[in-house]
This record gives structure tokens, C-alpha cells and sequence, in this order.
């Protein structure tokens, strides 16, 4: 068994003004052991780290964006986990990254089909809240994967990896690249991605130190979590700074847009790249030069703890207070974090080397 921690950074979640959504209360009958009206993990009732996981459950999965290859995978490993526990699973979601009143449309949807419990990639930390909320109150266990909302929205949050490892060490591999020298960007999803934004902000911090001196984040574009518009801010960016020595993309999207832009460009192996992306996007960019190492989780497994977190929760083994353990199957033992939130585990480097031994 191993113990996943979280590191304190990881619960200063970024916060982004919250939407004013006009919402309709969610209809159906009201479930037995309910939170209290605000929602708050904190209020969920004890846990029972004895408690007989049940079977017949039905979770929700509501990504960022259907039909994106990232969260395809992320899915999947959702899917997967709860056909072993005895469960079903679902998926709804909207086709756009930046559709946020579709989110909150499809929140309200899974809480009048009174399912157990939702996972949801927030496209905004606040604008789910009050119909995220009305489903707590319902009785429907919510928790949060890859992008969360704000803390007193959901029961738990499963992070990709603590967002400070993420948003330092992207850092790090562009600048051993660079040779700690020049002018760099960053391309990153939609403005109010909540883990984007959180990544950026310890990207900006880790530039602070003496060692990247020489270093100089000129430009922090969006595209969006689409690859045309993220080839084209791509583009852009090396109109504008023509002396641009590296790229960082924490999206699984840009960065394969960003990379696929390069390699038929002048700019192949001299501008460098690196961020968030899957080996299979990125094996032939790898192979060909134009990518020297980037990095990522497994997405399969972070849909899987998700769905093991949600059933948990339904359950009772858990409520989602800081220092609550749960076994997640196979994948081990995990510890609640502060701020209610479980790290998936430190992120993969992937390179020319062993890119070969993964296929996701």
C-alpha cells in the first residue's frame, strides 16, 4: 500500500469571479443522510473507514468537454472502475471547454436523475457552485477530478498531482532545455480554468527564484482547450516575440496543437516545448525532434480514483475531512488532504527514452 500526500499548496486553489446564473431548483425526492444546506464536506456526517462498499450505485461523470481524447481516457478509467465495484457509471457533458452554463445544466440534469454520485472537471471554480450545492442537498456525493471548484462546492477534490509539483517542474524542464536563458511563454486553456490558473501561479513563483534570472514569461495566451485556436495563439506568439525560446502548455490539447504547429515550422528544435501532455499525442513530435520532454499523470487513473473517491463517499467509508484514509482498490491507500483534497501521486516525465512503454 502506498500513502498519497498533499502538499498545503495544493489547497490554495486559484478563484475566479463567480457567474451570475439564474438556476431552478432541481426536482425529485430528497435522499436520507444529507449534508447540510451549504454543501461543506465538514458537515457530511462521520465516517466509517469499516463500511461494506455498496454495490448498485450510479455516478455521474461530467467532464470539461466530451469527446476531448484527454478526458476520454480519464473516463474510461472511471468506467471501468466502477463496473468492478458493482456500479454504473454515466457520462453527460458539453462539446466547448468554455461552455460553463452547459456544466451547470448538465449538474442539474444528474441531480433530478437522482444519481449517487458526480465527478465534474470544473470549467469555472465558482459557477457550479450553487447547483452543485442543491445537489449535496439532494443527497448527491460530488467530487471534483482534474479541475476543482471552490472547497464548499463538493465533498472531495482528486488532484492530478500536488498543483505545486505541476506548475514548478514544468518550469524546471523548459529551463534545462533553454539553458536557463531567454524570453518564454505560456499557453494555457480558458482564463477561468481553475487548474490552469492554479499551475501558473506556482509557474510564476518558481521564476521568482535566483536560478531563472535570465529568464523572462513574456506572454500567458489562451486557446481555449481547442487546437485551432491554440495552433493559431501558437502562431501568434512567435509572430510577436520573434526571439521566443520556449513554450509551456499545461493542456493536453494546446500542447499537441503548439507542438504539431512547430514541427512544420522554421522554428522545429529551436523553439522549445514542453507541458501537459499524453505520450500517444505526443510519440511522433518526440520522435521527430520537435519535442524534447513533457509530462503528465495517467488520466485512465485519475477517472478511476475519482469514481473509487465517489463510491467512497457514497458509502460512508469517507466524508471528505482532511486525514480521512480510504483504500482505492488496487491503486492503494489515500489520505484526505487539507481543503478536502487527495493527490493522485507526482507526475511522469516523458522523453525519448521510455515514451515508448506507455500507451495512453
Amino acid at each position: 500500500m502506498r500513502k498519497s500526500t498533499v502538499r498545503r499548496g495544493c489547497a490554495a486553489l486559484a478563484t475566479a469571479t463567480t457567474l451570475a446564473l439564474a438556476l431552478t431548483a432541481c426536482g425529485g425526492t430528497t435522499k436520507k443522510d444529507v449534508a447540510d444546506e451549504g454543501g461543506s464536506a465538514a458537515t457530511a456526517g462521520k465516517a466509517d473507514p469499516n463500511a461494506e462498499l455498496k454495490k448498485g450505485l450510479t455516478v455521474g461523470f461530467l467532464p470539461k468537454q466530451v469527446n476531448n481524447p484527454y478526458f476520454t481516457s480519464a473516463d474510461k478509467g472511471g468506467e471501468k472502475a466502477l463496473k468492478e465495484l458493482g456500479s454504473s457509471y454515466k457520462e453527460v457533458g458539453p462539446s466547448s471547454a468554455t461552455d460553463t452554463s452547459g456544466q451547470v445544466s448538465y449538474v442539474n440534469t444528474l441531480t433530478q436523475q437522482q444519481v449517487d454520485a458526480m465527478a465534474v472537471s470544473a470549467q469555472d471554480p465558482g459557477a457550479l457552485c450553487t447547483a452543485l450545492k442543491q445537489a449535496m442537498k439532494n443527497g448527491v456525493r460530488v467530487v471534483t477530478y482534474d479541475s476543482d471548484t471552490k472547497p464548499d462546492c463538493r465533498n472531495a477534490f482528486v488532484s492530478q498531482a500536488s498543483a505545486e509539483d505541476l506548475g514548478r517542474t514544468e518550469v524546471q524542464l523548459l529551463a534545462k532545455q533553454i539553458g536557463y536563458e531567454g524570453e518564454i511563454a505560456i499557453l494555457s486553456a480558458a482564463q477561468t480554468a481553475t487548474n490552469q490558473n492554479t499551475w501558473i501561479g506556482f509557474m510564476k513563483d518558481e521564476l521568482k527564484k535566483p536560478a531563472y534570472k535570465n529568464m523572462k514569461l513574456v506572454k500567458v495566451a489562451y486557446g481555449n482547450d481547442d487546437a485551432q485556436q491554440s495552433f493559431q495563439q501558437t502562431q501568434g506568439l512567435l509572430q510577436e516575440y520573434p526571439n521566443l525560446k520556449g513554450i509551456i502548455s499545461p493542456t493536453t490539447v494546446g500542447i499537441k496543437a503548439a507542438a504539431q504547429y512547430l514541427s512544420g515550422s522554421k522554428y522545429k528544435g529551436k523553439v522549445k516545448l514542453t507541458g501537459l501532455g499524453t505520450p500517444n499525442d505526443m510519440r511522433k513530435y518526440v520522435k521527430n525532434g520537435t519535442v524534447e520532454a513533457f509530462e503528465l499523470w495517467d488520466p485512465a487513473k485519475l477517472g478511476e480514483l475519482a469514481a473509487r473517491t465517489a463510491v467512497a463517499l457514497s458509502s460512508g467509508q469517507i466524508t471528505g475531512r482532511e486525514g480521512e484514509t480510504f483504500t482505492a482498490g488496487s491503486m492503494g491507500e489515500y489520505t484526505i488532504g487539507e481543503g478536502g483534497v487527495i493527490s493522485l501521486g507526482r507526475p511522469t516525465v516523458f522523453d525519448a527514452k521510455n515514451i515508448g512503454q506507455f500507451d495512453f
